[in-house]
């Protein structure tokens, strides 16, 4: 558990909207959302910022309902942009960065191979660029796990796109949460020999990166692993204002 006074000591779920995906053989209800980590001494991190709101939502996102964005989201817990020290940037997907570009106070924190690759021009990235590549922005690169803040780890889990990164909390009460991020959309999904979709680059690795979450899941004595899109997971969990401590 957290006890270091800088360590963290609530964690929010800010959800941005519910909607239902429609495939060939099931229909799936989608949360999007991203998270607040409160420290103790005062620093407040982002995790992921949601879609954008000028590009044209795809067609699960024109279905959304409960739609919200991070600013209102923050606003509700009596918070501005500018109150967010740090922005860390699971990948660039367009509906994890669309409003990187508001928090031009914050460090935001990427693993350098991602960086790398998007900035490169992959064509994945390229429709919120204007958003994650805003010239004010100030970017910490990583390699690989680390931990970023007494109580709070970064976890490179490749697969969905390369590196990719989940995130590790641990707090004080509720002790350590997984916030597995598009490493692991849906709960049904967290199995050593899991499928893939065509949303995820790299097959083999995104089975190695979820082997991998659940050995530290064992590993940490995780009180709960939050599934990054399972919107049937998200109706049971505490959202804002509510927290985990």
């Amino acid at each position: 558990m957290a006890t270091n006074s800088s360590a963290p000591q609530k964690l929010y779920l800010l959800q941005l909207m519910t909607t239902t995906l429609r495939l060939p053989n099931a229909t799936l209800d989608m949360v999007l959302g991203c998270y607040l980590v409160e420290n103790g001494d005062g620093r407040r991190v982002l995790i992921d910022s949601g879609y954008p709101p000028d590009l044209p939502p795809s067609p699960e996102v024109a279905a959304a309902e409960n739609v919200s964005t991070v600013i209102e989201q923050l606003g509700n817990l009596g918070l501005r942009p500018d109150d967010i020290d740090l922005l860390i940037c699971t990948h660039f997907d367009v509906d994890h960065v669309g409003y990187h570009d508001a928090f031009t106070k914050a460090e935001l924190v990427v693993q350098r191979a991602h960086y790398e690759l998007a900035r490169s021009g992959h064509a994945r990235f390229a429709s919120a660029r204007a958003h994650w590549d805003h010239p004010a922005l100030r970017y910490r690169l990583i390699d690989g796990d680390v931990e970023l803040l007494p109580g709070l780890t970064l976890v490179e889990t490749s697969g969905h796109t390369a590196a990719h990164q989940s995130v590790l909390v641990r707090l004080p009460r509720t002790g350590a949460v997984l916030l597995a991020i598009d490493a692991v959309m849906f709960e049904r999904l967290f199995t050593p020999d899991r499928p893939v979709s065509p949303a995820d680059e790299n097959g083999e690795q995104l089975r190695a990166s979820t082997r991998k979450l659940l050995d530290l899941v064992e590993r940490e004595h995780a009180a709960l692993v939050v599934f990054g899109h399972d919107g049937q997971q998200w109706r049971t969990l505490r959202k804002a204002p509510e927290y985990y401590d």
